[in-house]
Formats: C-alpha cells, structure tokens, sequence
C-alpha cells in the first residue's frame, strides 16, 4: 500500500466487537486475566494500550520500521533514546538542533556522565573528525530547527556505523511524508508528534522508530519502566491526525514554496532560509533525500530584535507562539522562545540571531498569508 493509505488503514482494522471503522480509544487501566498461566495481550496500559499500539503500528508503517514506540512528549521520546547510554559514553550532536535537545543533553546528559560535542552538521567529514572510541550515538536534525540546514544522512550514517556508532536523527521538521532517514541508513528516528504527526495543536506525543530489534527491545523496557506514555485519547488524536498527514503537507508545502518565494524578494528581509529556494547551499541534497522541502521558513529580518517584536506584534494570521507543524499558520523567536535555554554565545555560534523570525506555514489561503506578512514587516 502506498503512504496515504497505509496512514489511514496501518494498525487500525474495524473493531472486531462492533464494527467501528474508527480505532476506539480504549480508556482503560487494566485488563481482564482468563488465568494464571493464560496470558491476554493486554495487562496494563503503562506496558501496552490497544489505542497506543495501533498509533506505534501505524507510524512505523510510515517510517519504515519494525518497531514504533510513543511517548508522552517529545522530549521523553528523547529521553528514552539516551537512556541506553551509560557514564562515559559519547553523544557526537550537530550544533544546530532543537534548543529543548540541547538543554537535555547538557543539563540531564552531562551530569549524568555523559560526554557530548558538537559539529556543524553541514559538512560529514565534522563528523568523522569527531568521533571517538567512546561514541555510541550520532545525534542529527535534518532539516535543523531554525536554521534550515541539512545532514547528509547517508554520509553520516556510515561515518557512524564504521566508528560503532548509531545514527539517531529528529525526523520531526520533514516528517515520513517527506523524507525516512530509515531507509538512508539511520537507526533510530524521533519525531515530535506534537507538530505535524498530530496536525492541530491539541496533542503533545513523542515516537521512537527503529528497524534494531535490540535498540527496540532496550526502548520499549525503559518505556515500560520509566512510565511515560502517551495516554489513550492523545494516541487517539495523534492517529487521527496521521490519517490527513498526506493532504496537509501537500498544503503546507505549497504554501511554504510561495512564502518563501515573497520572502526572499522583501526589501525589510536580509536573507531567507527554505531548502526549497535553487539558492540554498544544500537545496540539491535537498532534492536528493527528500520527497519534499518541508513547511519550515525561517528569515532574517532588517534590523534586529526590535524590529522582530514589531513585526510580531503587528501579525493578524500568524500567531506568535510555540511549537510548530499545526494546520495554523505560527511564527516563532528562537532566540527567545525554542532556543532560548541556550546562553547568547551559544546561540552566536549556532547562528541565531536576534533578528530571525522561524515560521510554521499552515494551511491557510495563500493571499491571506502573504497579505499578512507583508503588512507586519511594513
């Protein structure tokens, strides 16, 4: 089955007791035991949940894995994921990733005993040069949160591989739709389900994704160990919101395309960041291992952080808020918002300027879009 249908059908058979087209949400704790040595498939909703499962079935459907295991947010997804590392260990990170990814990996990482260094993530031989005996995973975003940039996954993955390392990159900003690193070499992928996997704003979830049986197995004990799960009406609203994934980032693509385009042109914009603009350094890679660019735009705007907080405050469809990946159309301020745990050094170096404004392009009428950006910055 190709993708659309495999996001409306994976994992979600007609109930078996009713006929219910729609997977119900199971809203139950516990389970009814026939025996003592009559196991049911079912026992307690932290290890599984009939709802949750068929959420985990039917994204590593999408993902091309064997196993998928969902989370209570993102950030546990991540969690869950370090969680196989011990004292001594090495994280080998891109610099340019989620500001929430950073504070994990210095503020619960490094005191743990963890190691971890950062590379541009643009050029893979940053990658090579900083491996180590000790290094156990890679950690990549691709296309990174908020400059745009993209990893080679096929070039890291056996830089990784070949120093003994696993490959783990945040999907979240592409999504299965538009690119499955699995397939490029990756061993494990998060997502942020919170952003488009849900679609609307009114979930948080995170997901695991591994085609490693022992990666999987180690995962899915911290996950039943730990406890933090994604509930059963939040796994309902996330498989909700994959059965639309398809359509929407059609959408937002399209939408992103021409903002991008109104952007780039803008006299108040120094420089616009997409990987669909022919001018994006790594727009060929782009169009290599991906199926599409994504609905991420970020841009730079004349002036600096007040000029930033002008614009925001004049927005009427753009919402400035959080997050990202809703059918709503949000902008965001890295500096003070998604990246802001980071000290203004390590946002210089990432790139993060004062000036640059992130956008979430939804859904919205295209007219109403431009029209509004271009009232904001005037």
């Amino acid at each position: 089955m190709k993708f659309s249908t495999r996001a409306i059908h994976a994992g979600q058979e007609a109930d078996p007791t009713t006929g219910a087209v729609v997977m119900p949400i199971y809203q139950t704790v516990t389970y009814k035991f026939k025996g003592i040595d009559d196991p049911m498939p079912f026992e307690y909703s932290r290890v599984a949940n009939p709802t949750r499962s068929a959420l985990e079935e039917c994204l590593a459907s999408l993902e091309g894995a064997t196993g998928g295991l969902c989370f209570a947010s993102g950030m546990a997804a991540i969690d869950a994921v370090v969680s196989i590392l011990k004292p001594g260990d090495h994280i080998l990170s891109a610099a340019q990733i989620y500001g929430g990814t950073f504070r994990h990996f210095e503020h619960i990482c490094r005191p743990r005993g963890i190691e971890i260094s950062y590379v541009d993530c643009t050029d893979p031989e940053n990658f090579r040069r900083a491996m180590t005996p000790g290094t156990k995973l890679v950690w990549i975003e691709s296309p990174t949160n908020p400059l745009l940039q993209l990893t080679d996954i096929a070039a890291v993955a056996a830089i990784a591989h070949a120093g003994g390392a696993k490959l783990v990159i945040d999907n979240t900003f592409a999504t299965p739709y538009f690119q499955r690193p699995l397939e490029l070499g990756a061993d494990v992928v998060v997502h942020s389900m919170t952003k488009y996997i849900g679609g609307h704003s009114d979930v948080l979830g995170g997901a695991v994704l591994t085609n490693d049986l022992k990666l999987h197995g180690a995962f899915k004990f911290y996950q039943k160990a730990a406890g933090g799960v994604l509930a059963p009406f939040d796994s309902w609203l996330a498989l909700r919101g994959l059965k639309t994934l398809a359509v929407r980032m059609r959408q937002h693509e399209a939408n992103a395309i021409a903002i991008a385009q109104f952007l780039k042109g803008h006299p108040r914009v120094r420089q616009t960041l997409f990987p669909g603009l022919p001018e994006h350094p790594q727009h060929e890679l782009a169009k290599k291992q991906m199926s599409g660019f994504g609905a991420m735009v970020s841009f730079e705007i004349d002036g600096g952080r007040k000029e930033a907080d002008q614009f925001v405050r004049r927005l009427k469809v753009f919402t400035f808020g959080e997050s990202l990946g809703g059918v709503e159309s949000l902008a965001a301020h890295p500096a003070t918002m998604s990246h802001a745990s980071m000290s203004p050094e390590e946002r210089e170096k990432a790139g993060i300027t004062e000036g640059m404004i992130r956008l979430s392009i939804g859904i919205e009428d295209i007219d109403d879009l431009r029209h509004d950006l271009d009232q904001a910055l005037k």
